[in-house]
C-alpha cells in the first residue's frame, strides 16, 4: 500500500487529498464498502507525510472530516432505513447482530463507537446499527468525533514517526497487521468481560430457578 500511495501522489498531486477523503468516507460511511483500506491507509499516509510527499496539516483535517461525516451519514442511513434493513436477514445484516450490538450499546454506551473505530469492518457496521437502534444522535455525534480524532491521530502519527524506519518499510504489511491486532485487543477484552458477566448472571438465574423448583417440591 505504501508503494501504491507514492504512485498515486506522484500521478495526481494535490487531487490525492480528494481521493483519500473519498476512500475514508466510503469505508466509514457505507456498509457495502467495509473492504476499503482504513488503518493501513492512514499509516501509509503518515509515512508519506514524514517524507514530505503529503502535507500533514492538510492530511489531518482531510481524514478527520471524512471519518466524522462518514459515520454521521452511516448513522443517518441506519436511522432512515430502520429495522427494515434486517427483514431479509442477509449475510451482513443479520437480526441477531442487531440485537447483540444494541445490547453492547446499552452496556458500554458511547465507548462502543470509540472502540469500533479501531476494528476493521466493525468500524463500518457500528454507526449503521447505532442509527437503526436507540442511540440518540446527540450522544452518537460526541463519541463519533472523539473516536475519529483518536483513530486519525494515532495511525497518522504512528506512520509519521515510525513509517520510514528501514525495519518498518521492509516489513510494512506485517507492521500494519500487528497494528490492527493490537487495536482489536481492547475490544476483545471488553467482549470477554461482557461474556463472563453474562455467564455469571445466567448462573444466578439458573440457581434461582433450581431453588424455586426445590422449594416447590
Amino acid at each position: 500500500l505504501d508503494t501504491e500511495m507514492q504512485q498515486i501522489v506522484a500521478k495526481y498531486g494535490t487531487t490525492t487529498y480528494s481521493i483519500l477523503w473519498g476512500i475514508v468516507f466510503a469505508e466509514t460511511g457505507l456498509v457495502v464498502t467495509p473492504f476499503l483500506p482504513g488503518d493501513s491507509l492512514l499509516f501509509a499516509c503518515g509515512a508519506l507525510c514524514g517524507l514530505g510527499a503529503l502535507n500533514i496539516w492538510i492530511t489531518i483535517p482531510v481524514f478527520l472530516t471524512a471519518a466524522v461525516i462518514g459515520d454521521a451519514v452511516n448513522y443517518a442511513i441506519g436511522n432512515r432505513v430502520g429495522t427494515k434493513a434486517f427483514e431479509s436477514d442477509t449475510w451482513f445484516l443479520k437480526r441477531k447482530n442487531l440485537r447483540k450490538t444494541e445490547e453492547f450499546y446499552d452496556k458500554y454506551g458511547g465507548k462502543t463507537i470509540v472502540l469500533a473505530r479501531f476494528v476493521p469492518i466493525v468500524r463500518t457496521f457500528a454507526p449503521f446499527v447505532a442509527g437503526v437502534g436507540s442511540m440518540r444522535y446527540k450522544d452518537f455525534a460526541f463519541y463519533n468525533v472523539i473516536g475519529a480524532v483518536l483513530w486519525v491521530l494515532s495511525f497518522l502519527g504512528a506512520g509519521f514517526f515510525f513509517g520510514n524506519l528501514p525495519a518498518v518499510k521492509h516489513n510494512f504489511t506485517l507492521v500494519v497487521l500487528a497494528i490492527v491486532v493490537v487495536s482489536v485487543i481492547p475490544v476483545a477484552l471488553e467482549i470477554w468481560e461482557g461474556m463472563k458477566e453474562g455467564k455469571a448472571e445466567q448462573t444466578k438465574v439458573d440457581e434461582a430457578k433450581k431453588k424455586g423448583t426445590d422449594s416447590g417440591q
